[in-house]
């Protein structure tokens, strides 16, 4: 290691090397961990561990919206293109389908799809929601500390924004309403009720 010479050993694993007694060699091998070891003034043998190798393992990641637009398609597929909700033209016996319109109507199908449907909007609402005001925000504004985590759990709950509300929001909007909203719950804590400020 100290002359950086290098050598291949042949097929049965013999090698020649000018090295002084006492040098450090550094024995390599694909598949196999490296070995150091010291020169000694006669021949020498040297055992090479097989390094363990791992099989690649490739995750593929979904999001949630990705996912329930996965689930969507799958009622599509069904024949319901309209989310269980046709419009009128569909119904007209020229150029309409009043077949499908009844059954994007009336179908058990269309029925869960526009339950589904509901649920779907709530769910990316919410993940949208949860995005923007978290704890880190809130701590950040308001000057919390993770020790008075019950505190912010309490406030979050209390004072949590609309979907709609965010939408017309930036960040500053935000932490500005976060801080209102503070001030309001130092001074009555859960005795004043839940006066939203928003």
């Amino acid at each position: 290691m100290k002359t950086n010479k290098a050598v291949y050993c042949d097929n049965l694993g013999g090698f020649s090397i000018e090295a002084a007694v006492g040098d450090t060699l550094l024995f390599t091998k694909n598949g196999y961990t490296p070995q150091k070891q010291q020169a000694t003034s006669y021949g020498m043998v040297v055992y090479m561990q097989p390094a363990m190798q791992l099989n690649e393992v490739r995750i593929q990641g979904q999001t949630k919206k990705q996912e329930l637009s996965e689930v969507m398609n799958i009622y599509r597929s069904k024949g319901l293109y309209f989310d269980g909700k046709p419009p009128a033209t569909i119904f007209l016996p020229i150029g309409g389908s009043p077949l499908t319109g009844l059954r994007e109507l009336f179908s058990k199908d269309a029925k869960n799809l526009r339950r589904f449907a509901a649920f779907s909007k709530r769910e990316v609402e919410a993940t949208e929601v949860d995005r923007r005001y978290n704890k880190p925000l809130v701590m950040r504004a308001t000057g919390l500390t993770e020790s008075d985590s019950t505190t912010v759990r309490r406030f979050m709950e209390y004072y949590r924004p609309s979907f709609e509300d965010l939408k017309t929001w930036g960040d500053y909007d935000l932490i500005k309403k976060i801080k209102a909203q503070y001030e309001y719950f130092k001074k009555n804590g859960d005795k004043g009720g839940l006066q939203k400020l928003f």
